[in-house]
């Protein structure tokens, strides 16, 4: 059944199409307009988290014509995106008072969780500018749903036809520096559909690809699966790299065979840990750069928490996050997560 809508204003068209659901029944070049006419309201958007990933992921937005606020505890990181235009904000309250959206990218759900509710937290006073939050960081689906729960509670300062409410999303991130240098991150999304398609286009700022999840805290959910996978998939090409020469075998050889065999991945093709066989990844400067080991090891304990919490049964979960927990022991925490093949298996070089 065609539904047809004059469109006389922004507000109507919000109107118009939020009479209709599941939004899913639209077709796509209507879902398109919505995203496109209702993210164009989102003209200064704060930054909190000025890291390997996060500054990169900031920058890219000021590139695509944004006007950015930023904040970090790292002065100097505020300094550099100063010296390129943006604003400066001493606290993540006053970042909420100059933007339209927050986007958050920290290291922990702690962290995530003061910035949200601490004293001059974005949600400081239960009143915000922004209608929208969103959250990058890779953090537990509790904390991410329950964090969306107390935006919910606030108000908005300026009200609007369209939301009714504050909203958040929880959209971390896959790819690594590289990609957040190059803009190709994936954003895996939680929250409203309706959110989801507002933000759609300053995603696409800072990334390539991205994936609608479902409700709140689903994002987190598939940020913490993926890296689970990620994890055990470079303990096992590792594992058979090591073994490959210790059976004689060069590993570029093994290489070839993994990746036009049924062993092929992504650790083995894209991101290869032995040093000497692959340009432009870690393994090729030492391990230095890419994503460091004591981040893997903290995803992986979100994942073994988060199987725990659920009655599911994760063995291989158990095993990489041993693994990568005494690597970080051994004094490996800020190499890169591939360096499993040199420190834990004793690989070699490839000469």
């Amino acid at each position: 059944m065609a539904i047809f809508c004059r469109v006389r204003s922004l507000n109507h068209l919000s109107k118009c199409i939020s009479s209709i659901r599941p939004l899913s029944l639209l077709s796509s070049s209507t879902r398109r307009f919505y995203s496109e006419q209702v993210s164009s309201g989102f003209e200064s958007v704060g930054f909190i988290g000025l890291g390997n990933m996060g500054s990169r992921m900031a920058n890219n937005l000021i590139k695509a014509g944004y006007r950015v606020a930023v904040h970090d505890i790292n002065s100097n990181a505020m300094k550099k995106f100063s010296d390129m235009g943006a604003a400066m904000k001493e606290t993540p309250l006053k970042v909420a008072e100059a933007s339209d959206v927050v986007i958050t990218m920290l290291p922990s759900s702690s962290h995530v969780y003061d910035v949200y509710t601490g004293p001059n937290g974005l949600l400081c006073g239960g009143e915000l500018r922004p209608w929208l939050l969103i959250d990058s960081s890779t953090i537990d689906p509790p904390t991410s749903r329950k964090l969306s729960v107390a935006v919910s509670d606030c108000t908005l300062k300026e009200k609007k036809d369209y939301p009714k409410k504050p909203a958040m999303l929880d959209a971390p991130v896959s790819g690594g520096v590289l990609a957040a240098e190059a803009g190709t991150l994936t954003f895996m999304v939680g929250g409203s559909e309706e959110s989801y398609l507002a933000a759609k286009s300053l995603f696409l700022a800072m990334g390539k690809n991205t994936i609608y999840c479902g409700g709140s805290g689903n994002g987190s959910a598939a940020k913490i699966c993926n890296n689970l996978a990620m994890s055990i998939s470079m303990i096992g090409v590792s594992e058979s790299l090591a073994l490959g020469q210790a059976l004689g075998l060069s590993a570029s050889t093994l290489t070839r065979v993994l990746n036009s065999s049924s062993g092929r991945c992504w650790s083995s093709d894209s991101y290869n840990p032995v040093p000497g066989v692959m340009e432009g990844v870690p393994s090729s400067r030492n391990y230095d750069g890419g994503f460091a080991s004591k981040l893997m090891a903290k995803d992986l304990n979100l994942g073994a928490t988060s199987a725990e919490e659920v009655g599911v049964r994760c063995p291989l979960t158990s095993q990489a996050q041993k693994i990568y927990t005494q690597l970080c022991k051994n004094g490996h925490e800020t190499e890169d997560f591939s360096c499993v093949f040199r420190h834990y298996y004793s690989g070699k070089n490839e000469s």
